[in-house]
């Protein structure tokens, strides 16, 4: 089976995000989870670049909604290794 190439498309869709206005929004990371989650499990190399976006998060971008997002997605990921 061929690996799957998902972390790529989140990494870029990340950039575009980041760029659009120099921060990330609950909902846009929600979208990004959302594409490693399309074929209904996260591989390593999703895992390390939602962990890279989560640490690009600024404290200025954590309202109640972001800070939500987070939580629930760390608590999806899984423990060392990635």
């Amino acid at each position: 089976m061929a690996e799957s190439r998902d972390y790529l498309e989140i990494s870029f869709k990340s950039i575009e995000l980041f760029a659009s206005d120099g921060r990330l929004e609950a909902h846009e990371l929600e979208q990004l989870y959302a594409l490693a989650m399309r074929d209904g499990k996260l591989d390593a190399n999703e895992v390390r670049v939602l962990k890279a976006v989560i640490d690009r998060v600024r404290p200025d971008e954590l309202d109640a909604a972001m800070k939500a997002t987070l939580a629930e997605i760390v608590q999806r990921l899984p423990r060392g290794g990635a």
